[in-house]
């Protein structure tokens, strides 16, 4: 799972971790927001998972108190499946001299 965060610039009234502050609440030194509106570079981690070979599911918790669910949902899965693109097939690798091994 990963935690989809966004961390606003520190203004000194609370801390990292936002402690005893309800989730959603303004003055939180960082909150859950959908997915790709935070600060996860969501492109690298799915080139990571590429290029180790990772072929089991992609799993998403969302949460933004600042958004619908239902809005924030779909966004959320619409943004992950535009990041799964298909890859070159064999002979684009062959054509510019790569190989599989």
């Amino acid at each position: 799972m990963a935690i989809l965060l966004k961390v606003p610039p520190a203004n000194g009234r609370s801390g990292l971790l936002g402690s005893h502050l309800p989730w959603g609440d303004p003055r939180r030194r960082w909150d859950f927001v959908s997915t790709g509106r935070g600060d996860i570079h969501w492109e690298d981690a799915f080139r990571a998972l590429e290029r180790i070979g990772y072929l089991g599911p992609i799993s998403v918790e969302w949460e933004d108190a600042g958004m619908d669910r239902r809005h924030g949902a779909a966004e959320a899965v619409a943004y992950v499946r535009s990041l799964l693109w298909q890859l070159p097939d064999a002979r684009f690798d062959a054509a510019f001299g790569q190989s599989d091994s």
